[in-house]
């Protein structure tokens, strides 16, 4: 794995000493494809390039490395962040914004090879559970068009003639599926409460009575974020009740 590097540094003997010191850098190796002497400079970079990893200082005029990194943190594809600073008071900060690792100038090559690797290893999980996410989702087609449907906003699915009713917060989808393979194959996510419903444990609420016009005596469900109840057979009741016990 080769990362590609963003420098950010408002002395330019800094960012030159740190592009010598990654090109002796191997496993992973770093290739640097930008630099940038400001924090708003960094920021654009970041806007209309993939990288790897971005090594940045803290104090710099304007826009600050803890502000760059701060607005890295909630993107999904944001490059491993390795600030590299005089200061060594600001680690605290920048490993509550997720820094990968902190070094104090002047560098010495083996630390930043560590370094290397410690983004190298954050990269890689976060891809291997980004890709997990995504085979963890449900494939929804709908007069030509495709979507996945991740299975954790899933909150209830029900079988509804040849087809299953995937229910989430926003909407209901149509799935051409059966209940039976979704309750096998993630038995800790989908409780059978009906021979007709299978519900996220997740997203239980509260279990009371309910009369559906038929059975004046029957039990449904109330789940997080949607007004509907969900019916609840009387063979799958004591079941429901112990998930209700399960601490959330």
């Amino acid at each position: 794995m080769t990362l590609k590097t963003l420098i950010v540094d408002d002395e330019a003997l800094a960012r030159s000493r740190l592009r010598t010191l990654l090109r002796d850098c191997q496993s992973p190796a770093a290739e640097v494809v930008a630099e940038a002497a400001q924090g708003a400079e960094a920021l654009q970079h970041l806007e209309n390039m993939a990288l790897d990893l971005v090594l940045l200082d803290v104090h710099m005029p304007g826009v600050d490395g803890i502000e760059v990194a701060r607005a890295l943190r909630d993107r999904p594809d944001a490059p491993a962040v390795v600030f590299v600073t005089a200061h060594a008071a600001h680690a605290v900060t920048a490993f509550d914004l997720d820094a990968v690792d902190y070094l104090t100038k002047p560098v010495r090559a083996e630390r930043l090879q560590q370094a290397l690797q410690k983004a190298e290893r954050f990269l890689k999980e976060r891809r291997a559970l980004q890709a997990n996410a995504l085979s963890e989702s449900v494939l929804i087609q709908d007069r030509g068009r495709a979507e996945r449907v991740p299975l954790s906003e899933v909150l209830y699915l029900k079988s509804e003639y040849k087809y299953l009713t995937v229910r989430t917060a926003s909407r209901s989808h149509i799935l051409d599926g059966s209940l039976n393979e979704f309750e096998e194959r993630y038995p800790g996510r989908f409780l059978r409460v009906h021979r007709n419903a299978l519900v996220a444990r997740s997203a239980i609420r509260a279990l009371e009575k309910y009369d559906d016009g038929e059975d004046a005596e029957g039990w449904a469900l109330r789940l997080d974020a949607i007004p509907e109840p969900v019916a609840v057979s009387r063979r799958q009741l004591a079941a429901v009740r112990e998930v209700l016990k399960e601490p959330r």
